[in-house]
């Protein structure tokens, strides 16, 4: 079980005396506590994802679905030439990372054969890089085999909703490859996950499934420095367990691994907000970006990349001490 002595994140100016960065970030930190010196090294650590990006701020992860299915972008790309013509505003824009996915993974979506799959990833990936666009693509499913194709086509990270317990070839395709992998928590599948989810501490039973998951990954010969967490807001949760997540999002960090956060457009916020269209969500988006910076979060998995590098821009400024 974990110990409830997580790091509570802190923005306050000046900075006080006796804190440390949290997880390497130049703009959140936080005061070690009762924590031991070895714990307390090791939350202050950065936890770098790929050479070459910054480790010192939150990166940004575009979403980029070639599915006709998705909650809020599915069908808006016609072929392969509208993708690329998204991935090359993206990264003008500055994306740190692109993640391609052909699967959508939302409440109720049905399964895509793997061929299926394949044939709408792998070209635009290989395409992507045929151009000489050098940006970092993440892969979104959770098979072996689209995964694999991906990497010969030039993908550097996989992207797993179900952290390893859907296909169980995926930790050898991941090992083999030598990529980082993001074990995102879902409770149930697409079909069943939000009927009815719940939970005795969502928190508590969050960490500790992830916990789990990544001795699994390490077990299957992924080594640790490797993986990526992600809590999986809106996969098997109400809109309660939503904000405890969000609001305990620092407890995460003591995983030992990078946060990512993929809240953008989701259903809570419309919710919450009163929205009910996904793609008119963009503040109540913006707000839980924010959040998840405070809170430490290394990656924002988002829709609308250009909008949040403005956001995290104004809130490094407003963050630093310079």
């Amino acid at each position: 079980m974990i110990r409830r002595t997580h790091p509570e994140p802190r923005l306050d100016r000046p900075r006080p005396e006796g804190v440390l960065p949290l997880a390497g970030s130049a703009h959140v930190w936080w005061h070690p506590g009762t924590l031991s010196a070895a714990e307390a090294a090791r939350l202050a650590a950065p936890k770098p994802i790929l050479p070459g990006l910054p480790g010192d701020r939150p990166l940004v992860m575009g979403i980029l679905n070639t599915t006709p299915d998705s909650f809020s972008d599915g069908g808006t790309l016609s072929g392969l030439d509208d993708a690329l013509a998204r991935a090359r505003a993206m990264v003008a824009a500055g994306v740190d990372i692109l993640d391609i996915g052909g699967e959508s993974t939302r409440p109720g979506a049905a399964e895509v054969p793997v061929d299926e799959e394949i044939a709408r990833t792998a070209p635009l990936i290989r395409a992507l890089r045929a151009e000489g666009i050098a940006t970092p693509v993440s892969i979104d499913t959770r098979k072996a085999r689209v995964a694999a194709a991906a990497i010969e086509a030039g993908a550097d990270i996989i992207n797993d909703v179900s952290a390893l317990t859907w296909d169980p070839d995926l930790a050898r395709v991941t090992a083999e490859a030598g990529v980082p992998i993001c074990l995102m928590h879902a409770q149930g599948t697409p079909q069943t996950m939000q009927a009815d989810p719940r939970y005795d501490d969502v928190l508590v039973e969050v960490y500790d499934w992830l916990a789990a998951r990544m001795d699994h990954a390490v077990a299957r010969g992924i080594a640790p420095e490797r993986l990526i967490t992600d809590p999986g807001i809106g996969f098997g949760k109400t809109l309660r367990h939503n904000l405890t997540l969000l609001q305990g999002l620092s407890l995460f960090h003591s995983l030992g691994a990078p946060i990512l956060l993929g809240a953008s457009r989701k259903r809570f916020i419309g919710t919450i907000s009163g929205v009910e269209v996904a793609a008119d969500r963009l503040a109540g988006s913006l707000a839980v970006a924010l959040h998840a910076a405070g809170q430490g979060a290394q990656i924002l998995r988002v829709h609308d990349v250009s909008e949040t590098i403005q956001a995290l821009a104004l809130w490094q400024a407003l963050a630093s001490e310079d």
